[in-house]
């Protein structure tokens, strides 16, 4: 199962009939997911204003769609501050909106409705109205309605009802529906990030397990730094994670149950196992296991049975292997043709090809994105490390980032964004000036941003959508 949804209960609102703006006007606008169906927001606007621009991702990039955020009302107003501060923040980051400030919005036009004048007065394009109530003990209502400004009509409302401590997750919830509704594509905001947290000396590095909101809130530890871990990766549906762990001084692939904290062994094995990562419906998991002076590729069941040997590099270094989102292939690097490159093969091991060709002499850490166009890489040339994207035939090759040493990427559910690891050069043998940071960049190579975790961080994990 997913994230528990524990205390929230979602309920679609009806339009509200606007004064100045006839029904028909307001359908043609949109009246929420009870009578329309979710489409991209640039037909919408083709459907209401002929001639008109689109809202596409790629124009947002350039003019960031400009969005009025006024604090809403009701009778919990810290609350109600601190929900649209999240939204807002989420909306931002995100780099392809413009929240404008909401001193320069009139809340109320004349009737009670959205003030639409105001708002095209002040060049916003999309407006955020919301209510938020206590409804008796630890319960809060939270009602928000996305408006369409030049339209004057309602694009959708939804209310939640839920308990105090899911206000957090109720605002990303919100920010992912206006960024679906305007946007036309899923969001990313309420997701997890679970990464290596690092502190201590640079060799005598003291690693953890830990988790925390895609926007660096509610960070907690999960391992107490006691033995070595590496490489957390989610389970597709569930609320687990796997990752090689050196419990014991012996490296060795686990699962970790969040909910519980129970850890597990992926099976019995004599030699190093490494690199793990769920299969798409998550009842597998690929990984390496080093044979003499290489590994190979293999896969194991969910429950640790099932071993099958999916490559035999006789003697070649193959790992970091991940499935395509619909199970079909794996990507995977390896050192068999000398330096280390891209490799794709079919899901049961055959079919073996090498696809990176580019510039750079080295190629590691793939991720196939979720929506299957693409793969995220490392790539090592001339003493600089660089994060890059290409297609799954290896065409199309794109650096996205560089710098004196990052790697590890993973991209967000929805294929949009990419988080990755950055560490800086040590200025003498202590290691000081040494840091390293999570950073994220859209797939377009635009919007750059460190990740503020409480400590340095590294090979980070995105989860899956509301997991």
């Amino acid at each position: 199962m997913t994230r528990p949804m524990t205390g929230i209960d979602q309920q679609i609102l009806p339009a509200l009939t606007v004064p100045g703006f006839g029904r028909r006007r307001m359908l043609a606008g949109g009246a929420g997911l009870i009578t329309l169906p979710m489409i991209p927001h640039s037909a919408r606007a083709q459907a209401t204003r002929p001639g008109a621009a689109e809202i596409t991702v790629d124009r947002a990039r350039n003019e960031p769609i400009a969005i009025a955020l006024p604090t809403f009302s009701g009778d919990s107003a810290g609350l109600a501050r601190d929900i649209v501060g999240v939204i807002s923040n989420n909306l931002s980051r995100s780099g392809l909106f413009r929240v404008i400030d909401p001193a320069a919005y009139v809340n109320a036009a004349a009737g009670g409705g959205p003030n639409f004048a105001n708002g095209k007065a002040i060049s916003a394009q999309a407006l955020v109205t919301g209510k938020v109530d206590g409804q008796g003990g630890d319960k809060v209502r939270v009602e928000f309605r996305l408006w369409d400004v030049l339209q004057g009509a309602q694009i959708q409302g939804t209310a939640y009802t839920a308990t105090l401590t899911n206000w957090r997750r109720i605002a990303h919830i919100m920010s992912d529906v206006i960024y679906e509704r305007m946007l036309g594509e899923k969001g990313y905001f309420d997701t997890r990030i679970v990464y290596i947290a690092m502190s201590g000396p640079k060799d005598r590095r003291v690693k953890r397990l830990a988790i925390m909101d895609q926007d660096a809130e509610n960070n907690r530890f999960l391992t107490d730094g006691s033995f070595l871990v590496y490489s957390p990766r989610f389970h597709p549906t569930q609320d687990k994670i796997t990752f090689m762990s050196y419990s014991n001084n012996r490296p060795r692939v686990y699962t970790f149950d969040l909910a519980t904290g129970r850890q597990q062994i992926m099976g019995q094995f004599e030699d190093i196992t490494l690199s793990p990562r769920f299969a798409p419906d998550g009842n597998s998991v690929v990984m390496a296991q080093t044979r003499g002076g290489g590994s190979d590729i293999i896969s194991v069941g969910a429950n640790g049975s099932g071993v099958r040997r999916l490559t035999d590099g006789g003697g070649a270094i193959d790992v970091s292997p991940c499935y395509a989102p619909d199970g079909t292939q794996i990507v995977f690097n390896s050192d068999r043709g000398g330096d280390q490159q891209l490799y794709v093969m079919d899901a049961g091991g055959g079919g073996i090809k090498r696809i990176s060709f580019g510039a750079s002499r080295q190629y590691a850490t793939p991720m196939w994105s979720p929506r299957g166009d693409l793969i995220a890489f490392t790539s090592f040339n001339s003493a600089t490390f660089s994060i890059g994207v290409m297609r799954p035939d290896g065409s199309g090759e794109r650096i996205l980032s560089e710098s004196f040493y990052c790697e590890g990427p993973t991209f967000a559910p929805n294929g949009r964004m990419i988080a990755f690891t950055r560490e800086t050069a040590s200025q003498d043998a202590r290691g000081r000036g040494y840091s390293s940071k999570l950073v994220t960049i859209d797939i377009a190579g635009f919007n750059e941003r460190v990740v503020n975790t409480p400590t340095d961080g590294g090979d980070a994990s995105w989860s899956p959508l509301g997991q």
